[in-house]
Order: C-alpha cells, then structure tokens, then sequence
C-alpha cells in the first residue's frame, strides 16, 4: 500500500467518523436530557471533535505532501468551498460543544443536566445546519476529485 493511499484512507476514515458522531449528536439532542443521554452526548462531542482534528490534520498533509501539491488544490474552487464549509460546520459546532461541556460537572455527580427547551432547540437547530454543510462539503469533494473548477 502506498503511503498516499493510507493517508487517503485515514481521511475518510476520520471524516465518515464525524459525520456519525454529529448523527449521534442529532439524535441524542432531546427536550429533555436524561443523564445517560447527557453522557453519551459529551462521549460522542469527543469523538466529533477528535475527528474533526484529524480531518484537518491529514487533509493538510494530502495537500502539502501527497496527492496533487498545494498549487493544485489552492487553485480549485471545490476545494476553496470545501475548506470554507469545514470551517462553518466549526464554527457552529462551537456552541453545542460549549454547552455539552458546561454539564460535565452534573454528569460527574451522577445528575442529569439543566437544560432549557429553548437551548436545546438551538443546539438542535446548529446540529442540523452542520449535516447541511457537510452535505454540500461532500458535493464540493466530488466536484474536487473529478477536476472540476480547477482556476487557471
């Protein structure tokens, strides 16, 4: 196996983990949040945000080192879309992993969690708008890997 092929492998490995983890997320999000809930959501944030690291951390090492070189990929419109959707779908997960760690002191007691119906919805409603960008991600992955929008 080349080394090119693992990383690639590895990439999609940590990026189809956090699109299971942000599912998980999605449906574990709730009116109301049992403790078990509480802690398999503070389990699966982890799990998202480690992915996400990795995500990050070996896509810049395709770029820079294997597949096409930078010049290929900073030249690519998909790409450029792909990396600016990777970051909103970061900069919405903010919120929710700030909250989720606000009740990991309640969940150390063995106590579910205060939560208000209206912050749910909201963590709810970024979780979702998260899917929605990663789906458009993926298109712009797909537009990437077949050249399509290369800039000249």
């Amino acid at each position: 196996m080349t080394l090119p092929a693992l990383f690639a492998f590895l990439h999609h490995v940590a990026a189809f983990t956090l699109v299971a983890a942000l599912a998980v997320e999605f449906v574990l999000i709730r009116e109301e949040i049992t403790l078990l809930a509480a802690r398999r959501l503070l389990l699966a944030d982890l799990v998202y945000g480690a992915a996400a690291g990795s995500v990050l951390a070996v896509g810049l090492l395709r770029v820079f080192f294997f597949e096409k070189g930078p010049h290929y990929y900073l030249h690519s419109a998909p790409f450029i879309a792909k990396v600016s959707f990777f970051a909103l779908v970061a900069l919405l997960s903010i919120y929710p992993t700030v909250v989720f760690a606000s009740w990991r002191p309640a969940v150390k007691l063995g106590q579910p969690p205060r939560a208000d119906a209206r912050k749910i919805r909201r963590i709810r409603s970024l979780i979702h708008w998260e899917l929605a960008a990663v789906v458009v991600l993926i298109f712009c992955a797909a537009l990437m890997a077949r050249g399509i929008g290369v800039l000249v």
